[in-house]
């Protein structure tokens, strides 16, 4: 492997100094790959409108076909954020209104391509800002594969388009988790709920690995509901976490938060050891877990 720096005209931000990352990787057998530190780009899935594809310029590598907004990372950068950055860069691509879903990485040991799939929450129309970019739309799924596709984009959309069906989510029985810890939770229980909160907004950004979740690979980022009952309900609202406060029974609370999770096509777990809730939450067709396996998560 080797890296050079790119020729004039060849991919770069369209303002400021050039980043360490904007060089070419050159592979032992001569094929060039961007990104000095690899690459990222953005799978934004939305619901009414499909994929945001964009139609790169002929000068570009593979110029003259569709892939999605993404380029070189930064040294010392995330997949995530290097992904979600480019897609500002590129397309316009407002962060807030991205939920990340999984993250996919293609890894040849000496370069790197990571694919985030991201559900928009907040629709919005792309634009135009920078110069490797023709065109930018969306293109309903069915559709994809019918443009002319970049090479890599092609030979990863299948397995890209798999993943679309995939929508797992966790409901944490606060209650539950909390009192398995013998940390004088008891004492001050909104001060627990929002300890178990944060731990919960970490892993709700780091992500999860698939096996914890029984799927087959990459990092998840399941959807987070965790359901507060008594005293704990006066807990703040965590980041990336659906927190819900149970006006009545906690039990309840889990068991219909469940249901509507799974009637929304989401794959669902539900934290808890409790023997009755379990029986409950598997009959709504729901994965259990114990506290344990949520704790270990979280370190």
């Amino acid at each position: 492997m080797s890296i050079e720096p790119p020729a004039p005209g060849e991919p770069r931000r369209p303002s400021g100094p050039r980043d360490p990352g904007d060089a070419w990787v050159v592979a032992p057998t001569g094929e060039r790959y961007w990104g000095r530190f690899g690459a990222a780009g953005l799978l934004a899935i939305d619901p009414d409108r499909g994929v945001l594809l964009q139609h790169r310029v002929s000068w570009s590598h593979f110029g003259d076909t569709w892939a999605l907004p993404g380029g070189a990372r930064h040294e010392g950068e995330s997949a995530c954020d290097a992904a979600l950055r480019e897609a500002v860069e590129e397309a316009g691509v407002p962060d807030a209104s991205i939920r990340p879903r999984v993250l996919s990485v293609f890894d040849l040991g000496y370069w790197s391509y990571a694919t985030l799939v991201g559900d928009v929450t907040d629709p919005f129309e792309p634009i135009i800002s920078d110069p490797e970019s023709r065109e930018l739309k969306w293109v309903p799924v069915g559709a994809v594969a019918q443009h002319p596709l970049h090479p890599g984009f092609a030979g990863s959309w299948a397995r890209l388009r798999a993943l679309l069906d995939v929508r797992p989510a966790v409901v944490v029985d606060a209650a539950n988790v909390v009192g398995s810890v013998p940390d004088g939770w008891w004492h001050d229980r909104p001060g627990a709920a929002n300890r178990l909160l944060a731990r919960v907004a970490a892993l709700a950004s780091s992500g999860v690995p698939a096996a914890a979740l029984e799927l087959d690979e990459h990092t998840w980022f399941p959807e987070w509901s965790v359901v507060l009952e008594g005293e704990a309900r006066a807990a703040e609202d965590a980041d990336g976490t659906d927190v819900v406060r149970a006006e009545a029974s906690g039990d309840d609370a889990i068991v219909a938060e469940a249901e509507r999770l799974v009637a929304a096509g989401r794959q669902v777990t539900v934290v808890t050891s409790d023997r009755g809730l379990r029986e409950r939450v598997t009959a709504a067709r729901a994965a259990v877990r114990g506290p344990r396996w949520l704790l270990d998560l979280t370190g």
